[in-house]
């Protein structure tokens, strides 16, 4: 059994996204080909922004909407605590200051409450941070209703790190719509993923992406040899945007597929624990479905699933303010409520090819745990 299966995913699909691999291979313009226009035209009509530009990886992406921000060494940018390393290195990694918030104990994603209280103890430090990184945990869309209103009354920029959050909604707006500046993730694990690595930065504001098509491309001003900026070299393969221009047109049907493989999970599993809750204004594209066992612990669970050939993982095991490369990082708000689901998370097999046999076995060998 896979935990995402790609390999089904692409037998399915063979004939078109050969045929489309085969077309970059006979025109040769693997750098930036047309493609990846067609790809950033496409990306952005499907999440309803203006702009959308292609590039490396996600992490680039995020590094490059701080760098378009203009947010670099004595800044502060708050993030969640509870997320994959890259959302909070990014801020490191152009010399800015990371506070960390705890996050909502339903949602896992970013507490608007907890980022309030941030706000309030920065500010009572002498402290105005310049911008926060909201992450669409697990396919899950941040609480942006709130945290867009809580930083425009504090002038803080908003960068949508949605790595996970591809295909998901809030009312009638798309994940990567959110903020002043959006980005994903096409690792192929990720909701729309492509064979390699590859990233997308989305807004509707035209300068900010001027600057960000610059950066991609070693800061490059007329030409590539007109160099305006410092940048960075962060392309996007014209090989995995035609992989993704195709997989962008399965997309739909396959988030259809993980929501009715989530409703079963949770139809079968909520008494024994506590499973994903999106709110009702929401729709999650199912990057993960996390649970947290009621009684006993996870690895129990995990062992269970493991000896019956069921692949299963942690998401995510040690908060962002607990790794090594923060150890003595001020902290101004408590952050006990992402210790504690930090400690009990685990994940099940998630993707739109899984059997109806396949579902049946994680679920039995769930409730048959001891």
């Amino acid at each position: 059994m896979e935990f995402i299966d790609l390999k089904t995913q692409y037998q399915q699909n063979k004939l078109d996204i050969d045929k489309r691999i085969q077309t970059v291979l006979d025109h040769g313009k693997f750098i930036m080909g047309p493609e990846v226009a067609e790809l950033e035209k496409k990306l952005a009509d499907y999440v309803g922004t203006e702009f959308c530009a292609g590039v490396a990886n996600g992490t680039d992406a995020l590094q490059l909407a701080l760098m378009a921000l203009n947010i670099g060494k004595g800044d502060v940018v708050i993030t969640t605590t509870f997320s994959f390393f890259a959302t909070a290195e990014v801020i490191s990694l152009v010399g800015a200051t990371p506070v960390f918030v705890d996050i909502c104990p339903t949602t896992y994603n970013m507490s608007a409450e907890s980022l309030k209280q941030a706000i309030t103890q920065l500010k009572q430090e002498g402290i105005k941070p310049k911008a926060l990184i909201a992450v669409d945990l697990f396919g899950l869309p941040a609480d942006y209703t709130h945290i867009e209103t809580i930083a425009k009354e504090n002038d803080i920029f908003v960068i949508e790190d949605a790595a996970q959050g591809f295909g998901g909604q809030i009312d009638n707006r798309k994940a990567c719509s959110f903020g002043d500046i959006a980005t994903t993730s096409f690792f192929p694990a990720k909701p729309l993923g492509c064979y390699g690595d590859g990233g997308a930065v989305f807004s509707n504001n035209a300068a900010l992406m001027e600057i960000v098509e610059s950066l991609r491309v070693h800061g490059k001003g007329n030409d590539k040899y007109d160099n305006v900026r410092i940048g960075m070299n962060s392309r996007l393969d014209t090989i995995q945007a035609a992989i993704l221009l195709q997989k962008l047109r399965i997309f739909d049907n396959e988030v259809v597929a993980k929501q009715a493989l989530a409703e079963s999970y949770s139809a079968q599993l909520s008494e024994r624990f506590i499973v994903p809750h999106v709110p009702e204004n929401m729709k999650s594209s199912w990057a993960q479905y996390c649970l947290i066992p009621k009684m006993g612990n996870r690895q129990q669970y995990m062992n269970a699933l493991k000896e019956k050939g069921v692949p299963s993982a942690i998401y995510y095991g040690k908060p962002l303010h607990s790794q090594s490369a923060y150890e003595g990082l001020q902290h101004y708000v408590d952050l006990s409520v992402s210790e504690r689901i930090s400690a009990s998370i685990f994940s099940l097999p998630m993707h739109a090819y899984m059997s109806e046999e396949e579902r049946q076995q994680v679920v039995d060998t769930l409730l048959n745990a001891s």
